[in-house]
């Protein structure tokens, strides 16, 4: 058993920690939260630098690089800003469904713009009338000669009605006799310029300000049959497997946050004083720091297991289920304790761990609440009962 990352990979993770430092500003950081700004300057910059899409093939812009190497870029970054961060290693959000699954003629079109940071991507999955249940889809699709017409509304969509933004992964009813229904499901690309697709923001929010999330209405929206992603009737598994991917992305994120706020909170306790010495000599407050530093590093290791597994091939919902619920829940408590520790401070947004703190929160939220993911590790531990 080796826990030590190779040397190519200790490169990329300082190579990453070194650009988040030198771009990551913090009074533009907050600037950008309060004006919610998507930081694209630095998001095309990182991608010139390669950081965006490293693990798709060299032929698509990409690294040839695994998920462990994403996501080690992805903690370095939201470990420096967790606003910018979040915004910059989801800019190509299910972008992972055209690489995984769709035609080569949709790869070698769509997966180099993502890359090279002239478009961001979104995954279309939620409706307000299912959330987290995407075994059943309001969203319907049907065949009309060579086109797909698109009927539906999607909610919570990462990068939705963005500018930048050039295609949804949109999950649809394909075939609506097929029982059970998610049999019937199928993943269709739309680009975001199509006639009769229409957004609107969905107001403010907690954290994560820096990234737009939106409402996403197809009305009669055409697109042509060689749009499908995968094979029709999939769509479903092929979601499913995504987010056997994705999670890991965010457990990334969240150990990211964690590491942020508490490496606030340490340099705050060492440099603070209260009644003629550093709080951080106060035993009260040093058994707070070992149980963060505790909490991240069981979250690194578990984070670290799950993206590895994925790149020897193994697929295992149960442990990337895990890593997400377990480095979610961290970076909550983290961020919480990371504010009590600075005390009035740290409610104070130029302190940064509030900011880290709401930021946190939507770990636990999207791409499967902890309730979801409780039920994914909880049905494989029991399997099926006779």
């Amino acid at each position: 058993m080796d826990f030590e990352l190779t040397r190519s990979q200790k490169e990329i993770q300082k190579a990453a920690r070194d650009f988040a430092k030198g771009e990551f500003d913090k009074e533009l950081a907050l600037k950008m939260a309060k004006n919610h700004e998507f930081p694209k300057k630095i998001w095309k910059k990182a991608a010139d630098y390669g950081f965006i899409g490293v693990h798709f093939p060299e032929k698509y812009s990409g690294q040839e690089l695994g998920v462990l190497e994403n996501i080690l870029i992805a903690e370095a970054f939201c470990a420096q800003d967790s606003t910018i961060g979040s915004a910059v290693i989801l800019s190509g959000f299910a972008s992972e469904c055209l690489l995984r699954f769709a035609s080569e003629e949709i790869k070698a079109q769509f997966l180099p713009q993502v890359a090279e940071g002239k478009v961001l991507s979104c995954g279309a999955f939620t409706e307000a009338n299912h959330g987290s249940d995407i075994t059943m889809m309001d969203t319907t699709a049907q065949e009309d000669a060579d086109e797909w017409v698109i009927n539906g509304v999607k909610i919570f969509i990462t990068n939705g009605g963005h500018p930048l933004t050039g295609f949804y992964s949109v999950l649809c009813q394909t075939d609506a006799e097929v029982k059970p229904s998610h049999r019937g499901q199928s993943l269709i690309l739309v680009e975001a310029d199509r006639q009769g697709v229409s957004t609107t923001d969905v107001g403010d929010k907690m954290g994560i300000h820096s990234m737009a999330t939106a409402e996403v209405v197809f009305k009669d929206v055409r697109v042509p049959k060689t749009n499908l992603i995968g094979k029709q009737g999939r769509g479903f598994y092929q979601v499913l497997e995504f987010f056997d991917e994705s999670r890991i992305l965010v457990a990334a994120q969240a150990l990211g946050t964690a590491q942020g706020a508490f490496d606030r909170a340490l340099a705050y306790t060492k440099g603070r004083e209260q009644f003629g010495k550093k709080i951080a000599q106060f035993q009260v407050n040093q058994h707070k720091l070992a149980d963060m530093a505790t909490k991240i590093e069981l979250a690194r290791l578990i984070t670290y297991k799950a993206a590895w597994n994925y790149d020897q091939g193994r697929m295992d919902a149960k442990l990337t289920s895990m890593a997400k619920m377990y480095a979610a829940r961290t970076a909550v408590e983290v961020a919480d304790e990371a504010i009590q520790l600075l005390g009035g401070y740290g409610y104070m947004a130029e302190y940064e761990v509030e900011r880290f703190y709401r930021d946190a929160k939507i770990t636990e939220i999207y791409e499967g609440t902890k309730e979801i993911q409780k039920n994914t590790i909880a049905s494989i531990l029991i399997g099926k009962l006779k």
